[in-house]
């Protein structure tokens, strides 16, 4: 199967591509697309992986699902499009940056300036029906998206994986926390966000294992 995924990660996860899940989840992708409004757009489905190559990856961020209103995912997870009103846990990232290292809250939600740098902005669902959150859960993205994590946590070196809320935790149970840091902390949803994430610094965390790797840090 001929998947428009950029080429590095194309080559990492040639074997999922051909798995029977994998053809069962496009079959449904497509046709989810076709008969009813899915989000993201077609072609940003992969764009987490076009916008950070597999070597280049020194951050992975893993949400949950894309956002379902219209006009806001980009496939970049936690992302929305320049213009679009931040949403809430977005905001709670915000300021927790700005609190951990005194970065001016920006205006713009569209994450792609860190995806540049090597964050791989990583939902376990890849897409998701129009204002029906959770809806393509359960059709093969987890599975797609583990193997991703895996490959990463097995074919790389000190990486700092970001995981945020019980879904992501457990999600990135199985990473060797003697080869890559692990940050956990609460979910920035305005629900669980002080409870433990405010104030668990992970963006300094994260620029201080890298710089002790050699790794050039994020200019978040």
């Amino acid at each position: 199967m001929d998947v428009k995924i950029e080429n590095s990660w194309k080559q990492a996860l040639a074997a999922e591509f051909v798995k029977p899940y994998f053809e069962q989840l496009t079959q449904f992708v497509r046709s989810e697309y076709h008969r009813t409004t899915v989000y993201p757009p077609g072609k940003e489905i992969f764009a987490a992986f076009d916008a950070t190559p597999f070597d280049q990856v020194k951050v992975v961020i893993i949400g949950q699902d894309p956002y379902h209103g219209v006009g806001q995912a980009n496939g970049l997870c936690f992302s929305v499009r320049d213009g679009v009103e931040l949403p809430p846990s977005l905001l709670n990232i915000y300021k927790e940056l700005h609190d951990d290292l005194g970065v001016p809250i920006p205006v713009s939600g569209d994450l792609s300036r860190w995806a540049r740098q090597g964050v791989l902005l990583l939902n376990s669902t890849l897409t998701v029906r129009a204002h029906e959150a959770a809806s393509h859960q359960g059709r093969g993205w987890e599975q797609f998206t583990d193997e991703v994590i895996m490959r990463l946590a097995c074919d790389r070196e000190h990486l700092v994986f970001i995981l945020w809320g019980a879904y992501a935790i457990k999600k990135g149970a199985f990473i060797d926390r003697n080869r890559h840091l692990v940050i956990t902390s609460p979910h920035p949803s305005p629900l669980s966000a002080y409870r433990g994430f405010f104030g668990s610094r992970p963006f300094s965390q994260t620029n201080n294992y890298l710089v002790q790797h050699g790794i050039e840090p994020i200019k978040w």
